[in-house]
């Protein structure tokens, strides 16, 4: 996602939206400032987890991240990316367990400061641009009409319970669940 209220409930931002959702179910709060991130710490399950908010601008995602897993010693297999995806309809989500950046610079760029595309993946669908030759920097950082609005939270509560499902049952048993 992008920082600034100017960005906020933009398609861009779908997957902050997501991380406040889990946030919001699990009983954490963002009260951490530091490594371009804003992020804290939730309980799901037995599980202690860390959810961060990069503070870099989409594209420069990777410097949020990579500084976070190695202040923290987090294992590749134990990071989970939310983003958007404007090949999927507002109100799909995707599960991947890992692949290509599909041509989204925020995961471009993760994968290429973390040296691998191995990553699990949770994408949540913001439509596709209304015809080709839309400019595709304004569409992402559009807000989504009223009309989308009950979609968009679908998508926002399934991925948010979907990342649940990926920490307490696995990625299999989420794909199986949400990705359809």
């Amino acid at each position: 996602g992008n920082p600034g209220v100017q960005y906020e409930n933009t398609r861009h931002n779908a997957g902050f939206m997501v991380a406040d959702r889990l946030m919001e179910k699990c009983g954490g709060d963002f009260n951490k400032h530091k490594m371009e991130s804003v992020y804290g710490e939730c309980q799901v399950g037995k599980n202690r987890v860390l959810v961060m908010k990069p503070q870099t601008y989409m594209n420069n995602s990777g410097t949020a991240v990579s500084a976070v897993m190695n202040f923290y010693k987090i294992p590749d297999d134990k990071i989970i990316i939310v983003s958007d995806d404007i090949s999927l309809p507002v109100g799909k989500i995707r599960i991947r367990r890992k692949g290509s950046h599909g041509g989204h610079n925020g995961l471009r760029d993760i994968f290429e400061l973390l040296g691998t595309d191995d990553i699990m993946r949770v994408k949540i669908g913001v439509g596709e641009k209304p015809n080709p030759h839309y400019d595709l920097a304004a569409w992402v950082l559009g807000k989504f009409p009223k009309e989308d609005l009950d979609n968009l939270n679908t998508a926002l509560e399934n991925g948010a319970s979907a990342i649940e499902e990926i920490i307490k049952r696995g990625i299999d048993f989420a794909m199986n669940k949400y990705s359809k």
